[in-house]
């Protein structure tokens, strides 16, 4: 099997490195209002070994696949597996080359789902919602209080 490189901006990764893309439930909030949406993104090796503990999470699929099969050149090809109507999460194809990375660095990983195959077992659970548009303000009242006599010595 010949390796080859055709990523420019990720010049150590290969078409036939490993990489694993999952289909997870988000949600979009618009105008006050809360939409559902299905997209695809690359689980890194931790975060995949952290799910397959049993943790709760979006991700209700995962295809063990390529490097080569999900990205030609600049363009992405989503997996038969997964439906057509699909968004892809931000950044994809600079995720995908990170998360082949931390599979070429821990190839023991590439053992929990063999490449080519499905896997479904995950522990999905929508009770935490993952809104990919939330904006974090942090106000004055976040601050933890401390006592006066916090940093004094006695």
């Amino acid at each position: 099997m010949t390796s080859t490189t055709a990523y420019p901006n990720a010049s150590d990764i290969s078409t036939d490195d490993y990489v694993i893309v999952g289909l997870a439930t988000c949600f979009i909030k618009q105008e006050g209002e809360v939409h559902q949406v299905e997209i695809i993104e690359p689980i890194p090796s931790a975060a995949l070994e952290a799910l397959l503990k049993g943790i709760p999470t979006s991700y209700h699929k995962a295809c063990a696949t390529t490097v080569g099969a999900v990205l030609t050149g600049d363009t992405v090809q989503i997996p038969s597996e997964f439906p057509p109507e699909v968004q892809l999460a931000d950044e994809f194809s600079d995720r995908v080359f990170a998360a082949a990375r931390t599979y070429k660095s821990r190839p023991n990983a590439q053992s929990h789902i063999a490449l080519g195959t499905v896997f479904e077992e995950f522990n999905y659970s929508l009770e935490r919602k993952r809104i990919l548009n939330s904006e974090r303000i942090v106000s004055a009242e976040d601050n933890v209080k401390q006592h006066s006599y916090t940093h004094q010595v006695l």
